[in-house]
């Protein structure tokens, strides 16, 4: 071989493996990003990963609003009308948040199976849910089809 060709061959392979590695930290860094969603009934059944952020959302349900009074913290019970989970929370809620009305939580699971979130989101207005709420407690029957809290059919996907 001649050295005109080794030098080429030895450039071809640096490329090659700069590409690889620019290729696999991209992967890696949108992996470690990623917080998927999932709902009570997914939570309870161990479907949910404790060393990961997550998003888990559904209704907050009813008599279950816990306040500290010395603090701003507040643990709450979200249900998919199959099972619960409960969310703890130190920060200020949202203004429109209230028992019975869909919220989505992002944050992490404790050992104890209770999420601990850093953000809570509640819905815009009285005929808006989350879609992944709403998909959640379709899925487990609790949701009619002809619901006001269904997607508009601009957003359904097909």
């Amino acid at each position: 071989m001649t050295p005109k060709r080794k030098q080429k061959l030895l450039l071809i392979s640096l490329m090659l493996g700069a590409l690889s590695l620019a290729i696999g930290l991209t992967l890696y860094a949108l992996s470690a990003n990623i917080n998927l969603f999932y709902s009570p009934t997914q939570i309870a059944q161990g479907e949910a990963p404790q060393d990961r952020e997550i998003r888990a959302g559904g209704m907050v349900v009813e008599g279950s609003v816990e306040r500290d009074p010395n603090s701003l913290k507040v643990r709450f019970a979200v249900t998919d009308f199959a099972e619960e989970v409960w969310i703890t929370y130190d920060k200020i809620l949202p203004d429109l948040f209230r028992e019975g009305q869909g919220v989505v939580a992002v944050g992490r699971l404790n050992a104890a199976g209770e999420l601990v979130a850093s953000q809570v989101v509640a819905r815009h207005d009285e005929n808006y849910m989350p879609p992944e709420v709403a998909e959640a407690l379709k899925a487990a029957g609790q949701m009619p089809d002809h619901s006001p809290f269904q997607r508009p059919a601009a957003e359904q996907q097909y």
